[in-house]
């Protein structure tokens, strides 16, 4: 039984790192189909103003909060969760589950090339971990791309195609496909790859992941300022209506 927290029309399952790495190998296990979803401030934003991107996150099986934002969003509403999931965070550590339990993975997404890379970094990291394919995200023509992952038959999907394309394509083609689950994760293809650096550890516990990002590329400043526009909000709706409703236990 999960209960999810209602953060500015985002339903976020209220749980940690490991609480959802456990969810993926339980749902994996029983072959219990489900796409996932790791949202950020400047996603739920973006939701508040288009009800599509709003329903195609709010019905994925499994829903983290990937940036400090919706942290301190929940603290502000009163209805708190337990902390960040970022979707690199869970990717890695179900990729390092999968390389013991023998089930596959397909990545999609990135520029040409970067998924190839990023699948051999992550099999000398994590050995044993069977990757049966991999495509581009610069495809106009999805059909290709399901054909050959209806060929290599993965138990899950990296889909790498950033919001919200990536989770139109989960949502349009999940049921007709052979995997199990399907996680949309964004630019961690170009993380995996070394094409992009992470901010070192000890700002990803700080929660200013987001700050390290912007002083390498200043060109973010403008999705940046969404944050203190975001928290703002958060302010409002907790002064207009109190504490936010908490959904009921799933």
């Amino acid at each position: 039984m999960r209960n999810r927290v209602n953060i500015l029309g985002i339903r976020f399952d209220n749980l940690d790192a490991r609480d959802a790495l456990s969810w993926c190998e339980r749902s994996l296990n029983e072959k219990k189909k489900g796409y996932i979803v790791t949202p950020n401030a400047e996603f739920v934003y973006a939701c508040r103003q288009n009800e599509t991107s709003r329903t195609l996150i709010n019905n994925a099986a499994l829903v983290t909060p990937d940036g400090i934002g919706v942290v301190y969003a929940g603290k502000i509403l009163g209805t708190p969760v337990k902390g960040r999931v970022p979707g690199c965070d869970l990717a890695e550590s179900l990729a390092a589950s999968m390389a013991k339990s023998g089930h596959t993975l397909y990545l999609l997404g990135a520029k040409p090339g970067v998924a190839e890379k990023a699948a051999e970094n992550m099999k000398v990291k994590h050995p044993g971990l069977k990757i049966v394919g991999t495509h581009d995200g610069y495809f106009k023509d999805a059909e290709p791309v399901l054909e050959d992952i209806r060929r290599t038959a993965p138990d899950v999907v990296f889909v790498c195609l950033g919001f919200p394309k990536q989770e139109q394509f989960m949502a349009d083609h999940l049921q007709t496909l052979p995997c199990t689950l399907m996680l949309g994760l964004g630019g961690s293809l170009d993380v995996f790859a070394g094409v992009v650096n992470r901010a070192p550890e000890i700002y990803q516990k700080l929660g200013m992941e987001w700050f390290y990002r912007l002083c390498q590329e200043p060109k973010r400043i403008k999705r940046m300022a969404k944050l203190p526009l975001f928290l703002l909000i958060a302010v409002k709706e907790r002064l207009l209506h109190g504490k936010s409703r908490q959904e009921d236990p799933q």
